[in-house]
């Protein structure tokens, strides 16, 4: 459609390549520890597996710290397609962004212990699987970027996708908890931790708006 070129943003450099791999890993792992950290809470509330994983999701929210500063690091040092540097280095703080959205969610489920009664649960876990599926299109969409331009828009779209069937999940979501017999505090409570969790995908929805700018750039 715009005639993007099929270059990979890394030439041939592989230390940038492994970096920007190790990154987006640890951001489709934090995403799979989330989806079962849910599921883990509403039947144990917050027992002792439940904060070991809170535990790794905090491990790795650091260990992705790390690997931005080694990148900034790198693109310095290695040669790359021009004026690439800043657009990466903004990526990845973007990126960094949502694994605080998952690491936040899980603090709060850790601090405040909501209270979901049973008929919420499976709308709860559908919700959050939707939100996962949603980040696993972004690593789609952030990989092609630099590997395989023509397919950022494809997988872009994806993005888009989940983030408007999490909308659909929410809004259904929300309406049952304030249609319920719960207390209008209890209601406003529940609410708040269902928004915190759809948020994750309208940041990510954002990201992939923005990785397909960056790509537009590289064809012009």
């Amino acid at each position: 459609m715009f005639g993007l070129k099929n270059t990979s943003l890394f030439g041939d450099t592989k230390k940038l390549e492994r970096e920007i791999d190790e990154f987006v890993d640890i951001l489709s792992e934090v995403g799979l520890v989330f989806k079962s950290i849910i599921p883990t809470y509403l039947n144990y509330s917050a027992n002792e597996k439940f904060e070991e994983m809170v535990d790794r999701v905090k491990e790795m929210e650091s260990k992705a710290d790390k690997i931005t500063k080694e990148v900034e690091h790198t693109l310095y040092e290695e040669t790359l397609i021009p004026d690439s540097r800043s657009d990466v280095l903004r990526l990845l703080e973007h990126l960094d962004e949502v694994i605080g959205l998952y690491q936040g969610n899980c603090y709060h489920f850790s601090i405040q212990k909501p209270n979901f009664p049973k008929e919420f649960h499976q709308d709860l876990i559908e919700l959050t699987d939707n939100v996962v599926n949603c980040v696993e299109s972004l690593c789609l969409t952030v990989r092609s970027f630099f590997r395989d331009i023509q397919s950022v828009r494809d997988n872009a779209h994806k993005v888009t996708f989940y983030e408007k069937e999490s909308d659909i999940k929410f809004s259904a979501l929300a309406r049952k908890i304030f249609d319920s017999e719960l207390s209008l505090d209890k209601k406003m409570h529940l609410r708040y931790f269902v928004e915190k969790i759809d948020r994750i995908c309208d940041q990510a929805e954002d990201i992939a708006d923005e990785i397909q700018i960056y790509a537009i750039k590289r064809s012009i």
